[in-house]
């Protein structure tokens, strides 16, 4: 009989920091002294390739192109960017740890097993589990750290300045420099100073929210000793701390992994097998716990897979709800009987505000002219459709012309890390990431669509004359309203 099935194996966890070279030289030690079957490796399949030193893989850009992925991306960067900047501190690499205990097992021809959660499955749950409230933290937390509260403010609030005031001068003005009369000129004037009024207000209150909600007072990383990253007290206490942020987040981030593992762990225990668990010092005390009381593991179908969002967001409340007026808007057109060349010139405004104002910020964004065109010649149709984005359609082209990997993410991180350099100059350099391109094309031909949707509503007054749109939508409900009645009178 095989000896292994015959007895019972162990487990000895070995928490670590990642950014540790006293934890890595630790686990060679307790390798090479415990000699056991396996050792065991907070690692998935693609972050041991990268560890490694292999060819990385490309990553599937399609992903990254719709609903919530690109989020999931800048929380996955996120979280990559806060560990380069530790390892930066303690002069080692990331994952040092995780080398050692790869490389001193191999060494001594000793198995490695990878035990954890694929990353993109973890930050997908992960992203999903986050509130409304905790995303806009976590958004506000990484323009803070990228360029700081008030520059965060500055361009938001410029953008919805621009925005707010050119739907509130279509309908009528001038508002502020009423003492200097009426004309286009004044027209534009009056424009512009609503502008920045409105984007330094808001900008303000931006920069407010964002100030407080990242904490200026955080405690330098200089003053904490190395060993105590690996004796659990200030990991424990930044673990508690990232509850307190986000219980639900936490839960995928951490609670649901330290179960992953230690299905992991027990299996190979039950095999009979000796094993070293190399883990980072966060998960040890809850995967103890499993290993201790494997009866209260939840079941591993539970722990993977895509996590859906039970929250139906505002965002997609408003998308909805902005499908629903455009519909209705261009259904009482119709209704009010206006003749077929009225009819036209609005779908033709409608279409070209959306199309060249997307195609414009998306060839300022990087994408290629076919990429660009493709956005433009889609927005109209994607601005009644919340579920859908130009950006998709011109990202998706756009892959005709760049592709992307896992280094582009260590390359931005390594510019992100040049604190000298201006800020203009870092974005230039972070444009020639064929990655961070990419999110930037989707990015800003979705913003043009929404622009353009914006700059059509303000422009409305303008397009129609004297014919008034709101008496025309009026009538159109009457007459709604006496089709649906006759058809009920003829029923009845």
């Amino acid at each position: 009989m095989n000896e292994r099935a015959t007895k019972r194996g162990s487990v000895n966890v070995v928490g670590t920091a990642h950014v540790s070279a006293e934890s890595a030289e630790r686990v060679e030690q307790v390798i090479d002294e415990e000699q056991p079957d396996v050792v065991a490796v907070e690692l998935d399949e693609g972050r041991y390739r990268q560890l490694k030193g292999h060819e990385p893989e490309d990553l599937d850009a399609g992903d990254l192109l719709h609903g919530n992925t690109v989020f999931q991306f800048l929380a996955y960067w996120m979280l990559s960017y806060v560990q380069t900047r530790l390892g930066e501190q303690f002069d080692i690499d990331p994952g040092a740890d995780m080398l050692s205990a790869v490389e001193t097992a191999e060494s001594n021809d000793i198995d490695v097993a990878l035990v954890d959660r694929d990353i993109q499955m973890t930050i997908q749950r992960f992203w999903a589990r986050l509130t409304v409230r905790e995303k806009i933290r976590l958004v506000c937390e990484l323009g803070y750290g990228l360029v700081g509260g008030p520059m965060v403010g500055l361009y938001v609030g410029l953008f919805i300045g621009i925005i707010g005031a050119v739907v509130i001068s279509g309908f009528g003005g001038p508002f502020v420099l009423t003492s200097l009369g009426t004309g286009t000129l004044i027209s534009i004037l009056d424009t512009i100073t609503m502008a920045l009024l409105i984007g330094g207000t808001v900008g303000l209150l931006i920069t407010t929210v964002v100030t407080l909600a990242v904490d200026p007072e955080e405690e330098d990383i200089d003053e904490f000793d190395i060993e105590q990253l690996t004796e659990g007290d200030v990991v424990t206490a930044m673990m508690e701390e990232f509850r307190r942020f986000s219980p639900g987040g936490a839960e995928a981030l951490i609670d649901e992994r330290d179960a992953f593992i230690a299905h992991k762990l027990v299996a190979l225990r039950e095999s009979g097998r000796d094993v070293v668990a190399v883990v980072g010092a966060g998960h040890r005390a809850g995967i103890e716990s499993y290993l201790s009381q494997p009866e209260t593991l939840p079941p591993m179908e539970s722990l993977v897979g895509e996590q859906r969002s039970s929250r139906f967001s505002a965002y997609s409340l408003f998308g909805y709800l902005l499908t629903i007026g455009f519909l209705a808007f261009f259904a009482l057109i119709a209704m009010a009987g206006v003749g077929n060349a009225f009819f036209l010139k609005v779908i033709g405004a409608w279409f070209l505000f959306n199309g060249l104002i997307t195609v414009g910020l998306s060839r300022l964004g990087g994408a290629h002219w076919p990429s660009a065109f493709v956005g433009g010649a889609l927005a109209w149709l994607t601005s009644l459709n919340p579920m859908l984005a130009p950006g998709w359609f011109a990202g998706y082209v756009e892959l005709r012309y760049v592709s992307v990997n896992v280094t582009d993410i260590a390359t931005l991180n390594e510019i992100l890390s040049d604190e000298e350099s201006p800020l203009f100059d870092l974005l230039a350099r972070m444009r020639e990431v064929p990655l961070f391109n990419l999110i930037l094309v989707v990015a800003m031909t979705n913003v043009g669509s929404m622009i353009g949707t914006f700059l059509f509503l303000g422009a409305i007054p303008h397009l129609f004359g004297d014919v008034s749109v709101v008496q025309l939508m009026v009538t159109g409900a009457q007459e709604s309203f006496s089709m649906v009645l006759d058809s009920l009178q003829g029923i009845l």
